[in-house]
């Protein structure tokens, strides 16, 4: 008798005394848990995203479309960023006042060319509030996902209040199971045996997030 005969005759026996149920499996499975932890204003739950990227180790900005340019500018001077990495469909307007060069999303881009860009700017799909997590689906205000991973340093812009919801449930609703979903919560960052943290393993090391009102 194999392994796998084995495993499978203790499933059998496990299962011997549950009685068959023909109903769809969407009714057997219970989907009552709570969609999101309390009730906040849309207010409250952008300055729970605001704590809980901050407590990822995220550094958190907030601007207005007026004030966007400079800060942008401001980000990327003070990082030393010579290039940055521009999505297909970002605002030019985000970069108006930036002085790097754009380097562009293009498919002929190696991982070599893009590791030698300092920073790259994107837009994303949505942000979860209750675990401080930005969710990239590469659209065209995002590029492809290697863009967002190669750079050290990523800025990311979030619309507030109307890219921002409470919990992971309300955000799958948002998010199109089919796209390249790619999902941050903080800087790269993973950790050895003896819990040495180490920041830029396996995407940017550094994570500025723009809170846009």
């Amino acid at each position: 008798m194999s392994s796998r005969d084995r495993i499978l005759g203790r499933v059998r026996r496990a299962l011997a005394d549950v009685r068959p149920d023909g109903r769809p499996y969407e009714e057997v499975v219970g989907r009552d848990y709570l969609r999101e932890h309390g009730r906040r204003t849309a207010g409250e739950t952008v300055e729970l995203l605001a704590e809980n990227l901050a407590d990822y180790r995220a550094i958190v900005h907030r601007s207005d479309a007026e004030e966007m340019p400079y800060l942008v500018m401001r980000l990327l001077a003070e990082r030393g960023s010579q290039e940055v990495l521009v999505p297909p469909g970002l605002p030019p307007e985000w970069l108006s006042a930036a002085d790097p060069v754009r380097i562009h999303d293009r498919a002929a881009s190696t991982p070599q060319r893009l590791d030698q860009v300092g920073s790259v700017v994107t837009g994303c799909a949505v942000a979860i509030a209750e675990t401080g997590t930005i969710v990239l689906d590469g659209s065209p205000d995002q590029g492809r996902r290697r863009i967002s991973l190669i750079p050290d340093h990523h800025i990311c812009v979030v619309r507030v209040p109307d890219q921002v919801v409470s919990s992971v449930p309300q955000a799958l609703e948002r998010l199109d199971p089919a796209r390249p979903l790619t999902w941050i919560s903080g800087p790269s960052a993973t950790s050895d045996i003896e819990l040495d943290r180490v920041e830029g393993v396996h995407g940017p090391r550094t994570l500025e997030v723009i809170l846009l009102g």
